[in-house]
C-alpha cells in the first residue's frame, strides 16, 4: 500500500506554510510507504499533494509520485493497483502515439484520464485504488475510491479549506479541523460495532463513499460522482445466474482463478496469509497453480490450543508444497498491542481479528511486500450461518406487520 495526503485551501498561500502543511501530513503516512517520498504544490492555486511509496510495479524512479502529465495538465497521487493495467496501456496505444516512461499502473492511469476523461477511464479501471487528481486547466481537484472500497480516503472542510488522506490520522497532523467525537457515529458504531461509510467517528469528517469522484473547484463547491452501482450488478447477475445455472460452477472457478493470476503481477515477492480456511486455502492453491516455484504462506497460531487452527494451515500448506512461515501467538503479545490500537487504526471497530492480522501483516512484511488473503469470501459466497439464518426467516419476517419489523430492526 502506498499513502496519499492533500490540502487545497480557499486562496494563495505562502510556499513555506503549504510545503509545511504537506510535508507533517504525509510524514504521517510513512508507515504505508517507506519506499519513497514525494511532495507537490501550486502555491497560486493554494493546493499541495504528498505521497508515501511502497514500491511494487516500476521499482525507478520512473514510478515516483506525484506524477504529471507531459504537458503538465493533470497531476496524480495514486495508492493501489490496477489489475488490468496492461491491457488498458494496450488499448490506449492503439489510437494514440504514446511513448510511455516506465512500467507503472499509475502512469497508465494518468494517460487513460488524459485521452479519455476521468469518469470513462475509472469506469474500466480492474483493482484496488484511492487517488487524487488535479486537473490544472479546469482547476479541480479529483478524488476517486475503488469500486469496493477497499483502499481508504477520507477528507474534511472546514472555513473552505479542504484536506484528505488515506487516515484520520494524516489529516489530524494538518491541525485544520477540530476533530471531536461525533455523538450519532458512536451511536452507529453501537449498533453497527464499526463506523459505517461515509461517517467517521469524528464531526465533519467522512469517508469518500465506494465506486465515487469527488470533484470541488476552487470556490470549495463539492460535486459527487458515481462511476459503478454495486445493487445494478447484483440484480443483472442473478438474472444471468438463474439463465445460465448449468454453467455456474466452472464459470466462478475461471473467474476466481482469473482474479487471482492478475494480482500475481509484481515486481516484488508476494505471498499469501493461510488459515487453513476453505477461503485462503482456495487462493493459496491457485496462487501455487500459477507459480514455477513454492508460494510463500504465513499463518498465526495461538498457544491456547482452544483458539489454534495452525495445524488446518500446516496441513494446506505442506499438501500444496508452498513456502510455510507459522508464527504463534502469545497472549502477552495482544496485551502489549492494545495500547496502539487507537494509534493503528484511527477509530474503533469491533472484530477480533485486528490483533492477529496486525501481527501477522508486520511479520509478515518482513519477507514479501504483497500478501493474497481469503478476506471477504463469506460475505461473496454467504459462508456464515447467518446467511442461511437470514434466508431461512426472510420470509416469515416480510409476514409480520410493519410495526413490528421496525421495532425489531431497531
Amino acid at each position: 500500500m502506498c499513502g496519499i495526503a492533500g490540502i487545497f485551501l480557499n486562496s494563495a498561500s505562502s510556499k513555506e506554510s503549504l510545503v509545511s502543511v504537506i510535508t507533517n501530513m504525509t510524514n504521517s503516512l510513512h508507515h504505508r510507504g517507506p519506499d519513497d517520498t514525494g511532495i507537490w504544490n501550486n502555491n497560486e492555486e493554494g493546493i499541495a499533494l504528498g505521497h508515501k511509496r511502497l514500491s511494487i510495479l516500476d521499482l525507478s524512479n520512473m514510478g515516483a509520485q506525484p506524477m504529471y502529465t507531459k504537458n503538465n495538465r493533470y497531476t496524480i497521487v495514486y495508492n493501489g493497483e490496477i489489475y488490468n493495467y496492461k491491457e488498458l496501456q494496450k488499448e490506449l496505444e492503439q489510437f494514440n502515439q504514446i511513448k510511455w516512461n516506465g512500467t507503472s499502473d499509475t502512469e497508465v492511469a494518468l494517460a487513460a484520464i488524459e485521452y479519455r476523461g476521468i469518469e470513462t477511464a475509472v469506469s474500466k479501471f480492474v483493482g484496488m485504488f484511492a487517488f487524487a487528481l488535479w486537473d490544472n486547466e479546469e482547476r479541480l481537484l479529483h478524488l476517486v475510491r475503488d469500486r469496493m472500497g477497499i483502499k481508504p480516503l477520507y477528507w474534511s472542510m472546514k472555513d473552505n479549506s479542504f484536506i484528505f488522506g488515506s487516515e484520520l490520522k494524516s489529516l489530524m497532523t494538518s491541525k485544520k479541523c477540530d476533530f471531536k467525537i461525533d455523538k450519532k457515529s458512536l451511536s452507529l458504531f453501537m449498533k453497527y460495532k464499526y463506523v459505517p461509510c461515509p461517517s467517521t467517528i469524528f464531526k465533519n469528517v467522512y469517508q469518500l463513499e465506494p465506486a465515487t469522484i469527488l470533484t470541488i473547484d476552487k470556490n470549495k463547491n463539492i460535486k459527487k460522482t458515481k462511476y459503478w452501482n454495486l445493487t445494478e450488478v447484483a440484480r443483472s447477475g442473478l438474472e444471468y445466474a438463474n439463465i445460465n445455472k448449468p454453467s455456474l460452477d466452472k464459470e466462478i472457478f475461471d473467474l476466481i482463478e482469473s482474479a487471482v493470476k492478475c494480482r500475481l503481477v509484481s515486481d516484488t515477492p508476494i505471498g499469501a496469509f493461510l488459515s487453513g480456511g476453505i477461503d485462503s486455502s482456495a487462493v493459496v492453491a491457485l496462487m501455487q497453480k500459477n507459480n514455477s516455484l513454492p508460494v510463500n504462506t504465513f499463518s498465526m497460531g495461538f498457544s491456547i490450543d482452544s483458539y489454534d487452527e495452525s495445524e488446518y494451515a500446516r496441513e494446506v500448506a505442506q499438501y500444496l508444497g508452498t513456502n510455510h512461515t507459522e508464527y504463534i501467538l502469545e497472549p502477552r503479545d495482544a496485551i502489549n498491542l492494545i495500547p496502539n490500537l487507537p494509534k493503528i487504526y484511527d477509530e474503533p471497530f469491533s472484530d477480533s481479528s485486528q490483533i492477529p492480522t496486525y501481527l501477522l501483516s508486520k511479520l509478515t512484511s518482513k519477507n514479501v511486500k504483497v500478501a493474497l488473503s481469503g478476506d471477504g469470501g463469506d460475505e461473496v459466497f454467504g459462508g456464515y450461518n447467518r446467511y442461511l439464518y437470514a434466508d431461512k426467516y426472510s420470509d416469515k419476517f416480510n409476514k409480520m406487520p410493519l410495526w413490528l419489523q421496525k421495532s425489531l430492526q431497531n
